[in-house]
C-alpha cells in the first residue's frame, strides 16, 4: 500500500516530491491513529484459512484461529514495516518489507526474523511490494523506492533489474503473469514499464495512462496496485491515483474506467480468479465493487467504520470472504462477497509456544 500518515514525512526527508505525493496524498487527511488502528498489509495462508498476518503502523501480527485472538512479534527491525508476503509453497516462509531496513525474512511462522538484504543498495529503505515467480517460489520480484529487485535464491541475494526503466525508479507496485511469468508489469509513480523477458529488460506502456508532457509534473499519476486476470492474462487493471484503468493487451493501449467512483485514488484492485468480470477496488471511497469489468459499480461498505481502505485482499480458498485493511478503525472481514463487514480487532492471544 501507497498511503502513509503525514508524519511519515519527517522519517524519509530524502524521497523525492513524486513520491512524498503518492504516500502521502489521501493519508493526510486521516490524521495520526492509535495503535494497530491503520492496517497498512495483509497476507493470508494459501491453504489454511486460520492463519493470516497483518502489517500496522506499529507492528505485525500473526491470527492461528481466523483472527479471534492475534500474536504480536516482538520488533524486528527499527523502522516500519510496509509489506508483508507469505511464500506460497512454504507458507512458514514470511517476508517484510520496511520503512528503513529493507527485507526481512522469518522460515518459522514469524517466531524469528533476519535481515535479506545482500545485494540491495543502501539506500533502499522503502520496500512496497513482494511478488512471486507462480511455480518457483524462490524467485521473488520487490517493488523498492529505487526500483525493481530480482531474487533467485529465497532473498539471501538480490539483484537491480532496471534496464529500461531511465526516467522513474520508484517502483510502487509490479504484477506477474500467471501462465507466461516471463511478463511483468511495474507501476512506478510515472505510470507502468513490461517487460517480456522476466524484468531483464523493460518499456514503457503509457498509451492512455498518462501523457508524456505530464511525467515529470509533480503531480503525476502513480500506480498503486496492478492486478492481471488470471483467466485471460492479456487483461491488465490499474489503481493509480488518478483513476482506475484497464488494458486488454497488455498495456498496449489503456482505458479508464470507473469514472463515476466517489474517489479517483485507487489502493488496491482484487480480480476474482474464475469469474474476471468481479472486481473489488479500495480507496478512500471504501470498497466498491463491480460485476461487469467496471463499467458499474456498487458501494459495499457496510458495517465499517472508516472508508479510507488500505489493503484489501480475497481469501485464496473462498472468493467470498475479503479482508479490508483501513486507515482509521483496523482490520475487517466480509464472508459474503462484501455485502457486510465485520470487525476484526488484534486482541493479543494467550502465549503458545512457536
Amino acid at each position: 500500500m501507497i498511503q502513509r500518515r503525514s508524519h511519515d514525512r519527517l522519517r524519509i526527508p530524502y524521497f523525492c516530491r513524486h513520491t512524498i505525493v503518492v504516500l502521502l496524498l489521501h493519508a493526510l487527511v486521516t490524521g495520526c491513529q492509535k495503535e494497530s488502528e491503520s492496517i497498512v498489509s495483509i497476507a493470508l495462508h494459501p491453504t489454511n484459512a486460520n492463519i493470516l498476518y497483518v502489517a500496522t503502523n506499529d507492528a505485525v501480527y500473526k491470527s492461528r484461529d481466523a483472527g479471534a485472538s492475534w500474536e504480536r512479534f516482538p520488533s524486528f527491525s527499527a523502522r516500519r514495516v510496509t509489506t508483508i508476503a507469505i511464500d506460497p509453497q512454504l507458507p512458514a516462509t514470511i517476508y517484510a518489507g520496511t520503512m528503513g531496513d529493507a527485507v526481512y525474512k522469518s522460515p518459522d511462522g514469524g517466531q524469528h526474523w533476519l535481515p535479506h538484504n545482500v545485494g540491495l543498495k543502501e539506500h533502499v529503505s522503502f520496500v512496497n511490494q513482494f511478488v512471486f515467480h507462480p511455480a518457483l517460489s524462490e524467485k521473488i520480484y520487490a517493488a523498492t523506492t529505487v526500483g525493481a529487485y530480482y531474487t533467485k535464491d529465497a532473498g539471501r541475494e538480490w539483484e537491480e533489474r532496471m534496464n529500461g526503466m531511465k526516467e522513474v525508479h520508484i517502483v510502487t507496485s509490479i504484477a506477474i503473469n500467471p501462465k507466461d511469468p516471463t511478463i511483468l508489469y511495474a507501476g512506478t509513480t510515472g505510470g507502468i514499464y513490461r517487460s517480456d523477458d522476466a524484468a531483464m529488460s523493460w518499456k514503457k506502456v503509457n498509451n492512455g495512462l498518462i501523457p508524456e508532457s505530464e511525467l515529470m509534473a509533480s503531480m503525476a499519476l502513480g500506480v498503486n496496485a496492478i492486478e492481471i486476470e488470471r483467466v485471460n492474462p492479456d487483461v491488465v487493471y490499474a489503481g493509480t491515483t488518478k483513476g482506475l484503468f484497464r488494458t486488454a493487451n497488455k498495456g498496449g493501449q489503456w482505458e479508464r474506467i470507473g469514472q463515476s467512483l466517489p474517489d479517483p485514488f485507487i489502493s488496491s484492485v482484487v480480480i476474482h480468479p474464475t469469474e474476471p468480470s468481479l472486481i473489488y477496488i479500495g480507496g478512500p471511497g471504501g470498497v466498491l465493487k463491480s460485476a461487469d469489468s467496471g463499467k458499474t459499480w456498487q458501494t459495499m461498505n457496510q458495517g465499517l467504520a472508516t472508508l479510507n481502505i488500505r489493503a484489501l485482499v480475497m481469501a485464496p480458498k473462498s472468493s467470498q470472504s475479503l479482508y479490508a485493511g483501513t486507515n482509521g478503525s483496523g482490520l475487517y472481514r466480509s464472508a459474503n462477497g462484501g455485502n457486510t463487514w465485520t470487525p476484526m480487532p488484534l486482541k493479543a492471544a494467550a502465549s503458545s509456544p512457536g
